[in-house]
């Protein structure tokens, strides 16, 4: 069992589905000869060549394009998009073809698919570089979204998407890359896709959220602890389909519910996971369901970038909102 980071869990995972599974491909912009740009398919051409491993020319359509007919041919292709803000061309196709494929040819074909997305701001990359587009993914029907959060949970759930036979949209949180490391066993046992997982048990108050946001929201829960407070942290992971039982159970169990997303405010997928709540678990609410975002702005630049993120005293405060509510 290695210590190793998130994107080198990534690469783990590809590594062990391509030896496991010859109809597993890669491809992207520098994904062969120079790993990727954050080095996520490093060593892959040496080991499996250049018949699996595709550099493509720098055109996120045509990428979403090949991918959708390698997997719909029998392939299962794994593409890389470089960074979020260069993965809004591939909508159409994925809104057109990837996530209708199984409907349109009644239940005959499906799409196998998986387009990697680095995300996220909090690396100080300039624009187009830090956007957190999950919403948009998560409102297509027919694609899966998923959001890892920690090294071990990067490598089972890109396992699982990678066997998954329908189109999985794969958010990875750049801020975590490198950020830290954990235990990961190279065992090939994938992670339950379509679940939220409880990364901290708690009795007073519910924090919900995912993908590089977990981090802040664990320290949050720490700083309420020397406050008195027991905040339970759920992780959703996966946010399409979304896995309510476990959210309501929580909210069940601490009658107060705050979410924690660090894309813009308006329709957020904070706000569609604050609806479920509100609809479904109602009478469990002993305060209104709060939510912690980024502002209605593009991502600015690194100076201001840490302004524009909630943090962990953000995070506390709007937990203090909810606690004090009568």
């Amino acid at each position: 069992m290695a210590q190793i980071t998130l994107v080198e869990a990534v690469n783990l995972a590809l590594k062990h589905e391509m030896e496991r599974d010859a109809s597993v491909v890669v491809l992207g912009e520098d994904v062969g000869v120079d790993g990727g740009v954050f080095r996520a398919t490093l060593g892959l051409t040496e080991r499996f060549g250049p018949e699996r491993v595709l550099d493509t020319p720098l055109a996120e359509t045509l990428i979403a394009g090949m991918t959708i007919g390698m997997a719909v041919e029998g392939l299962k292709p794994v593409a890389e998009i470089q960074f979020a803000g260069f993965a809004y061309t591939t909508i159409d196709q994925l809104i057109n073809h990837a996530g209708r494929m199984r409907h349109r040819t009644h239940g005959r074909l499906s799409c196998p698919m998986v387009l990697r997305i680095p995300c996220g701001a909090g690396i100080h990359a300039p624009e187009h570089h830090s956007e957190s587009p999950e919403a948009m993914f998560a409102h297509i029907p027919g694609i899966r979204v998923v959001y890892p959060s920690s090294p071990r949970r990067a490598y089972g759930l890109l396992l699982a998407a990678i066997r998954d036979p329908d189109p999985v949209v794969f958010l990875e949180p750049t801020r975590l890359y490198r950020l830290f490391k954990e235990e990961v066993t190279d065992d090939g046992q994938a992670a339950p896709l379509d679940a939220c997982y409880t990364a901290r048990e708690g009795s007073d108050i519910t924090l919900v959220t995912w993908g590089a946001m977990v981090h802040e929201t664990l320290a949050a829960a720490d700083d309420l602890a020397e406050q008195g407070v027991t905040a339970e942290v759920i992780d959703v992971s996966t946010l399409k389909p979304l896995d309510m039982d476990t959210l309501l159970a929580s909210v069940a169990k601490t009658g107060r519910c705050v979410i924690v997303t660090e894309a813009p405010r308006t329709c957020s997928f904070a706000s569609e996971v604050a609806a479920n709540v509100a609809e479904e678990g109602l009478l469990t609410l002993l305060a209104p369901v709060r939510r912690v975002t980024a502002y209605d702005v593009v991502v600015p630049l690194p100076r201001l970038e840490r302004h524009y993120m909630p943090d962990r005293a953000t995070i506390v405060a709007a937990a203090r909102k909810a606690l004090a509510f009568a």
